[in-house]
């Protein structure tokens, strides 16, 4: 049997898990990763001390919780990646379960800290946000299915993975959370699409979506006080969108420099929704390119990884992984530019928040996993072992 090897690095039989773990998983996506978080640290420092005192912490209180949380978010990325495909497939696939439980449950054991939406579960030291840690497990289990789909007399994976979507979906909604629900939908989509499923199917879903859309504005006053603020041809400027403006104009292309900023004083979000405002005041558009070439780098090396990958479930889990981390950025950063409506959504890595940053590592480590460097087959040898 002739083997192709992924990319240039052929795996030894043999060889310790650490070495071999180094010399196959992708160093310039953890070094864009770990590139991010610094960012975000540096930021925190601006950003989260006047938060702090208005909450009567110490200056440094966001900053300190944050690298723990991200710390702790890295590590887990690390171990994930050392996993293989088929033990991440069974891990997403009962993690998947459990984050369904745990978003079923969020009506009567959950908490809205006072923000209108109940999404969190109160440890008292800190808070857990199921949906973040439902996407990457989502993604898993509707790649699992409709990969098993595609197996002689396999189940009706997209039929199944298709109900489920729309389950969430309407979990998430009754929260509200309709960024959340977005990104579900869209990962579905994008696993459904790259499976070569019928675009029919995907019409309809997006009909479905754009109604649930004009729905959500008819009858919820805070969805559509957010659709008219982005349609408006004025910008209130005692609003987050309005202070985010201002600080990404005043900031021009250098900056006003390191806690030379002002924006981290009025708007609320600065350390979390809104932290590329800081990032654009401070240090001026430079680092907001760096930051969107990080994450482009991210996307478009994960991508091209996976076009060689012949397993059906890494390639379906993968592309929908990589897809949800840029769309989530995409969002993050299209709100702070006025390109997109209000949503609050963190910018994965950089904003603070400690079950984002977890989460997101796990996804990470999942991607990291799947475009690690492997022996694959001849297509004809795969195609024969299904018949088999």
């Amino acid at each position: 049997m002739t083997e192709i090897a992924h990319g240039t690095v052929i795996v030894q039989s043999g060889e310790a898990v650490l070495p071999r773990w180094w010399r196959t998983v992708d160093r310039m996506t953890i070094f864009c990763v770990l590139t991010l978080f610094a960012i975000g640290i540096l930021l925190g420092f601006a950003a989260s001390p006047p938060l702090a005192e208005r909450n009567g912490h110490d200056p440094f209180h966001y900053v300190i919780r944050q690298a723990a949380f991200g710390g702790l978010g890295l590590s887990v990325m690390i171990l994930v990646s050392m996993l293989a495909p088929v033990t991440i497939r069974r891990l997403g696939v009962l993690g998947f379960f459990a984050a369904v439980g745990a978003l079923a449950m969020l009506p009567a054991f959950g908490t809205d800290f006072g923000q209108g939406a109940t999404r969190w579960y109160s440890l008292g030291f800190a808070s857990i946000q199921p949906s973040e840690f439902l996407k990457p497990v989502f993604v898993v289990f509707t790649a699992w299915m409709i990969a098993a789909s595609q197996e002689i007399g396999g189940p009706p994976g997209k039929t199944v993975s298709l109900v489920v979507m729309m389950t969430i979906v309407g979990f998430l909604v009754m929260q509200p959370d309709f960024g959340q629900a977005a990104l579900v939908v869209f990962a579905w989509s994008v696993i459904y699409f790259v499976a070569g499923a019928p675009m029919m199917i995907l019409f309809a879903v997006m009909g479905v979506v754009a109604l649930g859309g004009a729905f959500a504005y008819a009858n919820s006053e805070h969805v559509a006080r957010r659709i008219d603020g982005f349609l408006s041809n004025e910008i209130d400027p005692n609003t987050q969108i309005g202070y985010a403006t201002d600080a990404i104009r005043n900031g021009g292309l250098f900056g006003a420099g390191l806690g030379e900023g002002t924006v981290r004083w009025t708007l609320p979000d600065a350390h979390t929704d809104f932290i590329i405002a800081v990032a654009a005041e401070e240090y001026g558009v430079v680092l907001v390119v760096l930051i969107i070439a990080l994450f482009a780098t991210i996307t478009l090396r994960g991508l091209f990884r996976l076009i060689r990958e012949r397993d059906p479930f890494i390639r379906l889990a993968g592309t929908g992984l990589i897809s949800l981390l840029a769309l989530q950025a995409f969002i993050n950063l299209g709100v702070a530019v006025r390109l997109l409506p209000a949503k609050g959504m963190t910018l994965p890595f950089v904003s603070y928040g400690g079950s984002s940053l977890i989460a997101t590592g796990v996804a990470v480590g999942m991607i990291l996993a799947f475009t690690r460097s492997r022996p694959q087959g001849e297509i004809g040898d795969i195609l024969l072992s299904r018949h088999r």
